[in-house]
């Protein structure tokens, strides 16, 4: 996943902004920002129910079991695996099961890595196996791997102020965790950076706010005309250690093997399935998530816990024998963690009908308790969603705030779509973020089922309500 910086955006109300005036749809519209208060207010009752059956009735925890099923049975789910396949023929088949309409599978072309065995020590000044998580993309070392002395830079600046220092050695960045958007430059560019000024291999300090020895991983970006060099992720406490002794003039040498490797891109979906609309089934409110995952831990968190919510929103509507007057699609994204993939060809697909889209949802940053939505459109589009979240009153979760994003969703709010993103406890999403420790032991069922009531109500109302939300 990737994520924007978000702030507070509040204060806005429907009144304040035009009351009284008309609002968008197609360029005409007869009704006043007060009679669609009324309207969204009318479904307090249909609010109360998907909360009472998401949290207290019959569905709670359902999400949370759905998703261990599958998460224990095919684990993680790399981009080209077999495990992701396995993975989008099981949930098929659920969502058939499951009684949605319009269920398939939308063919795509994604990338195939593998990162194969990979290991590195410190041979100077002693002995020490470092444990490391080759960076997505990355190129393999030679068999014999690669020997050389460390060159340890804090940041960017740093290492261009020593770049004389840099050739033939490994660069090992120790930058200090500011937050995640902030600091993942390191691990996109590192290695890019590093191969500038001549170094042979780059280790980039885990994307990390709590480290217990847990190389974190992610994806990694070569640049035209710049050399590959094999890089990979080590812990926060191995780039800290290293940093103190090179503090005291001490000499490092690290042997680094990897047999990474790209293989040519191949065959896989996004899957769909649907709650057809009943009085304006050509217009669409997609909810969303991603079914792939990093290779390492289950992917339960990131970004199975999304994905699983986004089919819950559905089950919940269908189960109360609710049909909103336009379509709920839901989309399983394919190949997000490579860049959202999936979603792009997905995107280049449907654009032609991008008018009919009243709003895209994504939620890939965790199904901790949610604190909030973050949402972006057009004031008037915001005002509406303020009113929507009031509605989720009874489970105390009402903060509209800016950014709503989503790797997969972002190419229609930058085409105008308004967006919305689920936002929770981020600083402890990245305790566990593209690591060994993103398992099921991480998800809490009952946090799982407020999310899931908070994204069913929100994508139920925008769907049934007369008119599409406005847009700028």
């Amino acid at each position: 996943m990737k994520f924007l910086i978000f702030a507070f955006f509040g204060g806005v109300h429907l009144l304040s902004l035009c009351s009284g005036k008309a609002i968008y749809k197609n360029g005409i519209s007869k009704r006043t920002f007060q009679e669609i208060k009324e309207e969204i207010a009318s479904y307090g009752d249909v609010a109360k129910a998907i909360i009472n059956l998401a949290v207290y009735g019959k569905a709670q925890n359902r999400s949370y079991e759905r998703l261990a099923l599958l998460v224990d049975t095919v684990g993680p789910r790399l981009s080209g695996s077999k495990n992701l396949e396995k993975a989008i023929q099981i949930m098929y088949q659920n969502l058939q099961q499951d009684g949605l309409e319009n269920v398939h599978l939308e063919p795509v072309r994604i990338p195939h890595w593998e990162r194969g065995e990979e290991s590195a020590v410190m041979l100077k000044p002693r002995i020490h196996k470092i444990a490391i998580l080759g960076l997505g993309s990355s190129i393999g070392t030679p068999p014999e791997g690669i020997t050389a002395e460390v060159l340890v830079v804090t940041s960017f600046d740093e290492l261009q102020r020593r770049a004389s220092e840099a050739r033939g050695k490994i660069v090992v960045y120790n930058q200090p965790y500011i937050n995640y958007s902030r600091t993942v430059q390191y691990r996109t560019q590192g290695a890019v950076e590093a191969a500038k000024v001549g170094a042979l291999a780059s280790l980039i300090r885990s994307v990390a706010s709590l480290s217990i020895y847990s190389p974190h991983t992610g994806i990694q970006e070569y640049q035209d005309g710049v050399p590959e060099i094999p890089t990979a992720c080590i812990t926060v406490e191995d780039a800290e250690m290293m940093s103190r002794m090179a503090s005291r003039a001490i000499k490092i040498v690290i042997q680094l093997k990897m047999g990474a490797k790209t293989y040519p891109d191949t065959d896989s979906f996004n899957t769909v399935a649907e709650i057809t609309g009943s009085k304006y089934p050509e217009q669409v409110v997609l909810v969303s998530g991603h079914l792939d995952s990093w290779d390492v831990g289950q992917g339960a968190m990131d970004d199975g816990g999304g994905a699983f919510i986004s089919w819950e929103a559905l089950s919940l509507i269908k189960d109360l024998g609710l049909r909103p007057k336009r379509t709920l699609r839901l989309v399983l994204w394919t190949a997000e963690e490579q860049g959202g993939v999936g979603a792009f060809q997905y995107y280049q697909l449907h654009k032609v009908n991008i008018s009919n889209y009243s709003l895209v949802m994504e939620s890939d940053t965790g199904t901790f308790l949610p604190t909030g939505l973050q949402f972006t459109g057009s004031e008037k589009a915001r005002a509406i969603m303020e009113d929507v979240m009031s509605l989720l009153q009874p489970l105390n979760i009402t903060q509209v705030l800016s950014h709503g994003e989503g790797t997969d969703i972002n190419f229609w709010i930058q085409a105008g779509v308004p967006g919305a993103s689920l936002l929770d406890d981020l600083y402890k999403y990245f305790f566990f973020h593209h690591s060994h420790g993103d398992t099921m032991t991480v998800m809490d069922p009952k946090q799982m089922n407020v999310a899931a009531a908070v994204w069913a109500v929100v994508s139920y109302v925008v769907a049934d309500m007369e008119e599409m939300l406005p847009r700028s």
